[in-house]
Formats: structure tokens, C-alpha cells, sequence
């Protein structure tokens, strides 16, 4: 089989303060880059994350040793740095599972070790701001739910996959992520969690939030964009205790920034109409479009053509070298 051509290996910046690429976030971004334009007091608010870029050897004593140094402890998350859709996130519970994970990553390209937040609560918010204005808003919030079966006592985790209609259309997602488990035979009313990423690709239910938001919470993300040069627009997905205190704007934290390839996706809610879905769309895009034009006039440059497909082949190369999520 003739593996793709992997893109040039990414320069590592002097030091945290890489700054985001010209797309703005539009694809092909680096995750660590977006994530740690979060500065200052606002960084209590994300999850705590360290780049490293893969290479040959790694011993079970220098995967320690650098899950120490990032001040991070076994369960973590890791995942590509550019990455899409949940593609290659993993939770690993040991130095053993990191070299596997690792052994199956593109060379030369840089991964992400993540804090594990252990909240059972997932949110999609997102936030804009126009230039030059003090407050902005949060125009759509999203819950979104793992996939999952419930033991019945006497199936198969295979077999509840296979019978369960949500998860029998990504069956095959499950199966080789849980190719070790499928034997298992969960107790009666046991929920059993099939992906530890809740996107829509694995199956995740997405159910539309925007009742939820309020006063408090927008304050606390203008406090976080306050601390972020030249953000406006975009999503940051968080992990929350509950909804009264996610409504307080308390008890969670980041664990992605993205930027202007984001998608408001509370219109993924299965109760959304067609139409209301586009109005949902065509009121994103047009709130984009406005940020831009309002940075045109301020003097950044857009976008070229090339620049974008370049972005676009960089991701789209690497996305089927990485390892299965899980």
C-alpha cells in the first residue's frame, strides 16, 4: 500500500506564543496554537495541554518524564495537533498506552497531551465579537451526548452495538475501538460509552443549547476573549459539571478553540427543521462574513486561493494516518 505523502514537518516555535496561521482557523490549524492564545488569568479556564512532536525510540521513561514535565498525570487525553472531527483523540490510562498510540502516529508531526477533565458534561459555545466592540455574544450553545448502549445482562458489548440503531450506523467506528472489549457483557442498566469524543462522526447526539445561555456565562467568555489578540469569532468546546454551574460560568474548561471552520452546531439537533438548520447556517456565515469585512477595513489581508487548498491537503493528508480514536 503507498502512503500518502506526509506535508514538510512543522517549524517548532521558540517558545508557547505560535501564533494562529492565516486561515484564522478555517482548516488545518494548529490546535495548541489556537488553544493557547488564552492568556493570562483566563488560562485557569483551559484544560492544561502540551505539545511534542513524534519521533523514533520513545522509551516508557521519556514518555514519563514529559508527561511530567507539562505538570500532567496519567489518564490523559492525546490527540493530533491538526486534526478534525474527533479524528485520532485517545484516552490513554499509561506510559504502555502512550507508546502504542505513538507508534502509530505520523513521524516528524507534532501531538498533544491534554489533561483529562473528568466532568460529564459536553458544550459547543460559540462566541463573537465584532472589532472594536467590549461585548460580544453567544450565539448558539450545544450539548452534546457520547454514544452509548445499555447492558441488558446477558449480550455481548458486540451485540448491543449491532441491535442498538444509533450505534449500528458507526458500528464499525466502535468495533475497532473497542475491538478488546467487544466480548464483555455488561450488567443489566449499565451504560457503557462507546467513543470518549462526542462528534457527530462517531455518532454523537447533538442537542441545541441556546436556552441555557446566559448573562453570567457570555461575561465569563468575553473575560476569555479579552485575554485572546484579535479573536472574534468561534466555538470553544468544554467539558462542564452541570448546567447551573456552566450557566455560572463556572466549573469547566476549554478543551478546543476552533476558529472560522467551526460550525454552529446546534442545528444539528435532530428536532431542527430544514429550514430552521439554513437559517441557523446562513446566520453564522453571515456573522463571519462581517467580522472579516470589519478586519478587511482595518487592514488584514485575506486568504489567497493557494494558501487555502494548502491547508485543505495538509489536513486532508493526514487525517487517514492517525491512529483510531477511542
Amino acid at each position: 500500500m503507498v502512503r500518502p505523502r506526509l506535508p514538510p514537518p512543522q517549524p517548532d516555535p521558540a517558545d508557547r506564543r505560535q501564533p494562529v496561521d492565516r486561515g484564522g482557523g478555517l482548516l488545518g490549524e494548529s490546535k495548541i496554537a489556537c488553544i493557547d492564545l488564552i492568556t493570562g488569568d483566563a488560562r485557569r479556564w483551559v484544560a492544561e495541554s502540551q505539545a511534542l512532536r513524534n519521533r523514533a525510540g520513545w522509551t516508557a521513561a521519556d514518555l514519563d518524564a514529559a508527561v511530567g514535565a507539562a505538570g500532567l498525570s496519567f489518564p490523559l487525553v492525546v490527540k493530533p495537533d491538526i486534526g478534525w472531527r474527533g479524528f485520532g483523540v485517545r484516552l490513554v490510562r499509561s506510559v504502555e498506552d502512550l507508546q502504542e498510540y505513538l507508534r502509530g502516529f505520523p513521524a516528524d508531526c507534532r501531538f498533544i497531551l491534554q489533561a483529562y477533565v473528568p466532568y460529564a458534561g459536553e458544550a459547543g459555545v460559540f462566541y463573537a465579537r465584532m472589532p472594536g466592540e467590549r461585548h460580544g455574544r453567544i450565539f448558539s450553545m450545544t450539548f452534546r451526548y457520547y454514544p452509548h448502549v445499555v447492558g441488558d445482562g446477558h449480550s455481548t458489548l458486540d451485540e448491543l452495538i449491532a441491535r442498538d440503531p444509533r450505534a449500528a450506523m458507526k458500528g464499525k467506528l466502535h468495533r475497532d475501538a473497542l475491538r478488546d472489549r467487544l466480548h464483555e457483557i455488561p450488567v443489566a442498566g449499565e451504560r457503557v460509552r462507546l467513543s470518549l469524543v462526542g462528534s457527530s462522526r462517531v455518532g454523537g447526539l447533538y442537542k441545541d443549547a441556546c436556552g441555557y445561555v446566559t448573562a453570567t456565562l457570555t461575561a465569563r467568555f468575553d473575560e476569555i476573549a479579552d485575554s485572546m489578540p484579535e479573536f472574534h469569532f468561534g466555538r470553544f468546546d468544554v467539558r462542564f459539571a452541570s448546567i447551573e454551574s456552566l450557566q455560572r460560568g463556572e466549573e469547566f474548561r476549554i478543551i478546543e478553540v476552533n476558529g472560522a471552520g467551526a460550525e454552529a452546531i446546534h442545528m444539528w439537533d435532530p428536532e431542527f427543521g430544514l429550514i430552521d438548520a439554513y437559517a441557523a447556517l446562513f446566520h453564522q456565515q453571515s456573522l463571519m462574513f462581517e467580522v472579516a469585512a470589519a478586519n478587511r477595513a482595518r487592514g488584514f489581508q485575506p486568504l489567497t486561493a493557494m494558501e487555502l487548498v494548502r491547508y485543505q491537503r495538509r489536513q486532508q493528508t493526514l487525517l487517514p494516518l492517525y491512529p483510531a480514536s477511542n
